[in-house]
């Protein structure tokens, strides 16, 4: 008896440009969709604690960060930033970037990113892995989800090969981020208390 193998079919790949080119024109409009590893991937509907929380903590951060005078500091809220090396254009809650004029013409890539910041109730599983990938293969430093199933915060730092070294739980105190010595966030702000 021969035994035949068996091909899995694999899903189409999206490059940057594809994609974008489907973005243009006009065929995802009614869709929430983001792209992570050229593959399409539904983003759930933002639930009212999620938005409100990650809106509070978007006003938290700018009025926080503004007041550092040397840092030029943009808040990002729910925009793409775009991961040429996995084909990837992921939309975090809040991406704390550099403000750069250029973004009229591209979204941030990871070398004008500070730090992101996830809301995640039903996503919890695709941001603590697939996306903790894709950011640390292009090296983010630091990647923040904010567990609102048990509302604490899970820091993530020191990428090297795919995967995040550091991964600490906080569910208060105050924390700096890399990139912002003597700024402390406060974490009860950040997870709603």
């Amino acid at each position: 008896m021969t035994v035949k193998s068996v091909s899995l079919l694999s899903p189409a790949k999206l490059t940057l440009e594809q994609y974008h080119q489907i973005v243009d024109s006009g065929a995802l409009d009614e869709s929430h969709i983001e792209l992570l590893n050229g593959e399409l991937v539904e983003m759930p509907s933002e639930g009212a604690l999620h938005a409100n929380k990650s809106t509070k903590a978007a006003e938290y951060l700018r009025d926080l960060l503004g007041k550092q005078g040397g840092k030029q500091v943009q808040i990002r809220e729910g925009h793409p930033i775009t991961i040429p090396s996995s084909n990837s254009e992921p939309e975090p809650d809040i991406a704390t970037v550099r403000r750069l004029n250029s973004y009229e013409q591209h979204h941030p890539y990871p070398e004008d990113i500070f730090w992101l910041i996830e809301f995640s109730d039903s996503s919890l599983k695709k941001d603590l892995d697939p996306k903790a990938k894709v950011y640390a293969a292009a090296g983010i430093a630091e990647y923040w989800v904010v567990n609102l199933q048990a509302i604490e915060l899970v820091v993530m730092r020191d990428p090297v090969e795919g995967e995040y070294r550091s991964q600490a739980v906080w569910t208060t105190g105050a924390i700096e981020p890399l990139g912002f010595t003597g700024v402390g966030v406060e974490v009860d702000l950040l997870l709603g208390r």
